[in-house]
């Protein structure tokens, strides 16, 4: 890793650059000559690029404390494969120890994992230098990709271990392959941040363990992966911006110069050229660029983007630039913002005389209570010169400082002695660990009574009794769910205390899957404990869907599992808690007639534009997910959950479908709810991402006019809204049907953007409509209309001011507190002239007939 950089900046007089106008090139990083290691193979020596690794069965300058070799002969053989046909495995702790460390300093610690068949379950902990570098790590058998991690570690001694752990006595650990090599030292005291601003200097840099979260090259359309250099893999920065209507790729062609000014010695608070090797020449080759035109009205123009971090944590920012745009030098200065209360002027010819130079800046910036940092750059109309600003590259390090375990592994060779010791110790334990679960069962069944002194049992699938009331009398037992991620299992007794036995009390809401309860945990967690039943129609393949898909994603707008239970006939899942409810029970209340439903007028038009921004960002995430994505197939205002402080969440994934399209697999009954569903999929059968655009269309108008997506009306144009909404659409009268609480709130270029959204998702074919990402950026205009447009004059552009405040309300992972469910939605008949109803939180409609 290329020198760190203090930030604070010193003016540097232009006679200075005039006198020393000599460039020399800065030196190349070499990789050393060992610690590069193939683990579970026998080659002495493979050569990949610039790095040489060697097999783990006969180490030189290493050794290895358990595990076991295994390898994969169906897996290609390339070059680039050649890490990936072996690795070391175990179901006990192993370790490998690095011997005769000589230069003491920083070192990359790279993890790859690329899990064979057998490993596909691994979940385990990986430890070093005393603190925990992965916890609870696993990587699924089906990716198509290796997963590489990369940690920053001082080592200070002349040896280095790195332990892998099992999470549970049933689980794996596992690596193909390591690589620790030395890079230079950072420099001290960057400039200290948080999201109220400037906090100083921050000191201790040297000495701190960092795991990489982002790299991110600006302006490519897809990732970079250079395994010639330290910072090796990169990814495309589109997902991350929020703002940047403006935005254009620029590329450059031309070699890049890697070099400093002489002027700007290397222990100079100016020095921070890009050493060669440090990063791939294509993250400098290319960068996003925001330019005022001469003819521009405003004075600012801004691309935002957002990357997610831990909350409460501290972590690494290297901001890399390269000008590439400019003719000659000494013609740009322009604004970097991190969060919104630090702005940082930047002049390129501080670092260099010359174009298409590199350079970085470094910062410390503590999250707080965001579970994002927001980095900008933003030109300026009042500059003297060339009126852009632009920004190449991005690097997010968050300092690790949980402790981790470092257990002890014998070696390979025991002694007879050490085996009679060991028994004798295993058996005194023994005999002790049955005393005390005996104890323990007694214990057990004894509180089980207390909980129900009813003699009521349920039957188990093996023949067994069980103690606790309220087990489901279904026909027949479900078959075990298989694989599911065992890390969130939770056993029957504690949902049974954390809901008082299913206490009546705590029911809040019954969807198509089950009731739901809300619950507290033994840690004081409030949860919300969704419960299957068989007479909802809905069950198993629900049931382990939502499991699947829940337990491999993440994301701050979509809620998050937190357990779920698969004992005996039982099938429960065990979710945060959304004190705020869902998005409809905000909007409007039915009160008994579904023909008029009255508004409840809670929200601001404001705050309605901040949770349709956060569901599409949690449904852009689904969709460009990997393995083709996740398509929700049941996108509706209940479903659309909020916390605390009102950050939506996207909810209930019983119904979605995962992976590529089968073009050939086509649904012989209608899955969703009335009144969301594409009528293209009505035509073909076959759910697409644009499915869920169209649903979330009908969504938007929700919010916008108040009112369920059907209705009973006497008039048939009113039934629908989406029907209805298009209808004035066209009309381009819109507002007369919006909430009547809004008509004084919304500014007329917001609606107009807002209804132009409307229409572009609910077009009749899904090939018309526009991406959730594309939703997202146009929402993110359309708040920044409502909230910058009374400001301008009518002759004005609403262009983006450097001032507006990008940072969302601090986002809660796991809030707590009731919030109010209606037990009935509006009913609505089929052909068959039966009635259905959407009903709770939660609520999910499976359709086995056509409208």
């Amino acid at each position: 890793m290329e020198n760190l950089l203090i930030l604070t900046f010193v003016s540097v007089p232009l006679f200075l650059l005039q006198l020393y106008p000599v460039l020399v090139l800065s030196e190349p990083y070499v990789f050393p000559e060992k610690y590069f290691i193939n683990c579970g193979s026998d080659s002495p020596e493979t050569q990949l690029g610039v790095k040489k690794f060697v097999g783990d069965k006969n180490p030189n300058s290493f050794s290895v404390a358990s595990g076991k070799p295994i390898t994969d002969t169906t897996r290609q053989s390339s070059s680039t494969q050649v890490l990936y046909q072996t690795a070391r495995f175990s179901s006990d702790p192993f370790s490998y120890e690095l011997d005769d460390i000589v230069d003491k300093g920083l070192h990359v610690v790279r993890l790859h994992f690329f899990p064979f068949a057998q490993l596909g379950d691994a979940l385990f902990n990986v430890t070093a230098s005393s603190k925990s570098l992965l916890s609870n790590f696993s990587v699924r058998n089906t990716t198509s990709f290796p997963v590489i991690k990369d940690f920053f570690v001082p080592i200070s001694s002349s040896k280095f271990k790195v332990h892998f752990i099992p999470s549970n006595q049933s689980s794996l650990a596992f690596v193909n392959a390591i690589e620790v090599f030395l890079v230079p030292n950072p420099k001290d005291n960057p400039t200290h941040l948080s999201p109220a601003g400037r906090l100083g200097l921050y000191r201790g840099l040297p000495s701190q363990l960092l795991r990489t979260v982002h790299r991110v090259a600006f302006g490519q359309p897809q990732s970079i992966t250079d395994p010639e250099v330290v910072a090796s893999e990169w990814v495309a920065d589109s997902d991350y911006m929020v703002v940047g209507n403006w935005a254009t790729n620029c590329s450059y062609q031309t070699n890049i110069r890697l070099r400093y000014d002489e002027q700007f010695p290397a222990d100079s608070e100016h020095y921070n050229a890009a050493s060669q090797n440090s990063i791939p020449d294509g993250v400098y080759r290319t960068c996003k660029e925001v330019r005022l035109n001469d003819s521009q009205t405003s004075n600012t123009r801004n691309i935002t983007w957002h990357f997610n971090v831990s909350k409460n944590a501290q972590h690494f920012v290297r901001v890399h630039f390269c000008d590439i745009i400019s003719t000659s030098a000494n013609v740009v200065q322009f604004g970097l913002f991190i969060f919104n209360n630090f702005t940082q002027q930047i002049d390129p010819y501080l670092y260099t005389v010359n174009t298409a130079v590199p350079f970085y800046l470094d910062f410390v910036v503590d999250s707080g209570e965001s579970d994002f940092i927001s980095v900008g750059v933003v030109a300026w109309a009042n500059s003297t010169v060339d009126k852009f600003a632009y920004l190449n590259g991005l690097e997010i390090m968050e300092f690790i400082t949980e402790p981790g375990q470092e257990p002890e592994i014998s070696g390979p060779k025991r002694k007879t002695s050490v085996y009679i010791i060991v028994g004798s110790v295993a058996g005194f334990v023994v005999i002790c660990c049955t005393l005390l679960v005996a104890f323990l069962l007694f214990k057990k069944r004894r509180k089980a009574k207390a909980l129900e002194p009813m003699a009521s049992y349920g039957t188990l699938p093996f023949g067994g009794a069980s103690p606790y009331i309220g087990v489901s009398s279904k026909s027949g037992n479900p078959p075990p769910v298989p694989n599911l991620n065992l890390k969130l299992k939770m056993p029957f007794a504690e949902i049974l205390e954390a809901t008082k036995n299913f206490d009546a009390k705590f029911l809040i809401g019954e969807g198509g899957f089950g009731k739901v309860y809300k619950g507290i945990l033994r840690n004081g967690l409030q949860v919300a404990v969704k419960r299957s039943e068989s007479k909802h129609g809905q069950g198993l393949p629900e049931f382990q869907t939502e499991v699947i898909i829940l337990s491999k994603i993440r994301h701050r707008h979509l809620v998050s599992l937190v357990g779920y239970c698969d004992e005996g006939s039982e099938m429960i899942l065990v979710y945060e808690f959304m004190e705020k409810g869902t998005l409809r029970d905000h909007l409007y209340k039915l009160r008994g007639n579904p023909e008029k439903p009255s508004s409840l007028s809670l929200l601001t038009w404001r705050q309605r534009l901040e949770i349709c921004i956060g569901a599409a960002k949690g449904l852009h995430y689904l969709h460009t997910g990997s393995d083709g994505g996740i398509i929700h197939r049941d996108v509706k205002s209940t479903n659309i959950l909020l916390d605390e402080e009102y950050v939506a969440k996207v909810a209930d994934f019983g119904l979605s479908k995962s992976g590529l399209l089968d073009p050939d697999g086509f649904s012989t009954g209608i899955k969703g709810s009335f009144g969301y569903l594409d009528p293209e999929y009505f035509r073909c059968l076959q759910f697409t991402e644009k499915s869920d655009v169209y649903s979330f269309g009908v969504v938007l108008l929700e919010v916008l006019c108040a009112r369920p997506a059907i209705i009973n009306a006497h008039r048939k144009e009113e039934i629908n809204l989406a029907e209805w909404g298009m209808i004035w659409l066209n009309k381009g009268e819109l507002e007369k049907i919006i909430d009547p609480a809004m008509t004084s709130q919304i500014n007329p270029n917001s609606l107009r953007k807002f209804s132009e959204i409307v229409e572009k998702c609910l077009r009749p074919t899904g090939a018309s409509r526009p991406t959730m990402l594309d939703i997202c950026w146009d929402l993110e205009y359309t708040l920044q209309l409502q909230q910058t447009a009374v400001h301008r004059e009518p002759h004005e552009d609403s262009a983006i001011d450097s001032s507006f405040n990008m940072s969302s309300r601090p986002f809660q992972l796991l809030p707590s507190n009731n919030y109010p469910i209606e037990k009935a939605d509006v009913p609505m008949e089929r052909d068959d002239g039966s009635e259905t109803t959407e009903s709770g939180v939660f609520s999910q409609l499976k359709i086995d007939d056509g409208r």
